[in-house]
């Protein structure tokens, strides 16, 4: 009788093991089947970050990871629903299922991969100073006790901070002043309470390239890393992450992404 009770036990032990763990892979892939059921992603933007995803003059989203992400979830079976966010908040709309993943211009870095998982990068970008010319600052060491400026939050304020040997420790109050959006950020430049601007090399680019005295500033390489753009999603979503990159591959194969490239930048940036 026993052996039968002990047996007994055993059976309900790793019964419960066996449902647990079923539990567990349900649970990991519940936001993938929830979004095939849905049959939508929900994407956390910037919806001023241009040329990635902003508003035009319509007041339309437009951008180039706006018609990447339409283009890589069609490719899914899916519709793309986009969120605007506070971006100094998007991880935790990512953690509390507001979004489903975060997708605008995302920088990979170490820090991001302690609070999201990454899918494979798609485009390359840097961190460069844009200037006004009138102010001789031609290199970033001219950054010496002047006044610099980020967005808060920004994958260039975080490298600002991680090295402060290239341009924290040289700027005035060894800080930057930090801007809720780059376009308010170039607002300040343009009136001079500002000296420089740390931001993505693909901003600087696409907004000067539509302003009307862009001839008054220049672009400063410094001694950042190249930074690649992602998209972030959910620690332990693994299904939906790999879905991801099945679509980002699906849209290169078939030329998708090379032609969004080619709209937003007049040349091809993807990886493959």
């Amino acid at each position: 009788m026993r052996r039968m009770i002990k047996l007994a036990g055993i059976s309900l032990i790793t019964l419960s093991v066996l449902v647990g763990c079923g539990q567990s892979s349900k649970e990991k892939n519940s936001q993938w089947d929830k979004i095939q059921k849905n049959k939508e992603l929900v994407i956390g933007i910037d919806d001023t970050f241009v040329p990635m995803g902003f508003r035009d003059e319509k007041e339309q989203l437009v951008g180039f990871d706006i018609d990447l992400a339409k283009e890589v979830t069609k490719e899914m079976g899916l519709k793309a629903k986009f969120q605007p966010i506070d971006w100094t908040l998007k991880e935790t709309e990512l953690e509390n299922g507001t979004i489903d993943v975060i997708w605008n211009g995302y920088t990979v870095t170490d820090a991001r991969k302690n609070k999201v998982d990454f899918t494979k990068d798609y485009l390359v970008n840097e961190q460069v100073l844009v200037t006004r010319k009138e102010s001789k600052i031609s290199k970033f060491s001219d950054m010496k006790d002047k006044t610099l400026g980020a967005q808060e939050g920004s994958s260039g304020y975080e490298a600002f901070e991680n090295k402060p040997d290239i341009l924290k420790d040289i700027v005035k109050d060894q800080d930057a002043i930090v801007f809720p959006t780059f376009t308010e950020a170039f607002m300040d430049l343009e009136a001079k309470r500002i000296d420089g601007l740390l931001i993505d090399k693909v901003f600087a680019e696409y907004y000067l390239s539509k302003q009307n005295n862009s001839q008054e500033f220049q672009l400063v390489k410094g001694k950042y890393d190249n930074e690649n753009f992602a998209i972030g999603v959910k620690k332990g979503e693994v299904t939906l992450r790999d879905e991801l990159n099945k679509g980002l591959d699906k849209a290169y194969a078939d030329g998708l992404s090379q032609k969004v490239s080619q709209k937003w930048f007049g040349e091809n940036r993807v990886i493959k």
